[in-house]
């Protein structure tokens, strides 16, 4: 099966197993943004792929992997929009199309919490001081939000206002496969991307991740640990469940979804075993 899968340091834990063990020999796995895995999925070029929350509203033929995600219960530090002008004063937003979800998420913040009229989007290549040379604020995610220094730029972490206005935790992103996949594998996918993720999280393999993403990012051993373990959540629990659903309502009620989609599962297997 083919996955589709995102190089950003949030998903290192969940890509641990495919990684650094034998499941990886059972896939085929090719690396992207948040919003080409989609793609690939749509298309079917991929099998399975973390996707954006909002993208899975979109496509058909789709069941999500259960237990796992993206998400988050604290301020998430890598969705951030950035300015140096107050939030009524935004007109315009710069856009990161990498993640369609924290796009969806930005434009609910606005229409229903920052107030101050319509504000003009447009699609820029994630580069903060170009975005704001072209836009009054840019929203930046994934890795090269965290290397945003915040001492000199008003900035506003998406999961911490979403979390404010709502008390939910919010979802950026979690596992889906093609129903047309998922029917012809024997694989217990929910417990192999389960697994995978648990033993991301294991501290010897998170001290791991620190090591070899801490100078990359620019960022101290100790900081991605935190990122990891404090802003990122990795469980589609049930108040994350919550939280997704009212993502799909407001999405609906703002006009970026034709209607709120159904969330539609795949089931869990009886291991094989062979004697």
């Amino acid at each position: 099966m083919r996955i589709s899968a995102i190089s950003y340091l949030n998903t290192a834990p969940l890509m641990w197993d495919f990684e650094h063990g034998e499941t990886g020999k059972q896939f085929e796995i090719s690396y992207t943004t948040p919003s080409k895995c989609a793609v690939e999925l749509e298309e079917g070029t991929a099998d399975i792929g973390i996707i954006p929350s909002f993208a899975y509203a979109r496509i058909s033929d789709l069941r999500i992997l259960p237990g796992v995600a993206i998400a988050s219960k604290n301020p998430v530090r890598s969705i951030l929009l950035v300015s140096q002008k107050p939030i009524e004063e935004i007109q315009n937003v710069a856009l990161d199309q990498s993640s369609l979800t924290s796009v969806a998420l930005v434009g609910i913040l606005f229409q229903k919490y920052w107030r101050g009229g319509a504000r003009k989007f447009t699609s820029h290549a994630p580069d903060l001081e170009s975005m704001l040379l072209a836009s009054d604020a840019a929203l930046l995610i994934g890795d090269p939000a965290l290397k945003v220094d915040r001492s000199r730029y008003k900035t506003w972490d998406l999961a911490e206002e979403w979390i404010r206005f709502t008390g939910k935790p919010f979802v950026f992103a979690f596992w889906a496969v093609r129903e047309s996949a998922l029917k012809n594998s024997q694989l217990d996918l929910a417990t192999i991307f389960q697994d995978s993720r648990d033993h991301g999280l294991e501290p010897a393999n998170l001290d791991q991740i620190g090591r070899v993403w801490a100078p990359k990012l620019g960022l101290s051993e100790d900081d991605v640990r935190r990122y990891l373990t404090t802003n990122i959540h990795y469980f589609l629990d049930d108040a994350c469940l919550q939280g997704l659903r009212l993502f799909y309502r407001y999405a609906n009620e703002c006009g970026l979804l034709p209607s709120v989609p159904e969330l539609r599962f795949a089931e869990s297997r009886p291991a094989l075993i062979s004697h």
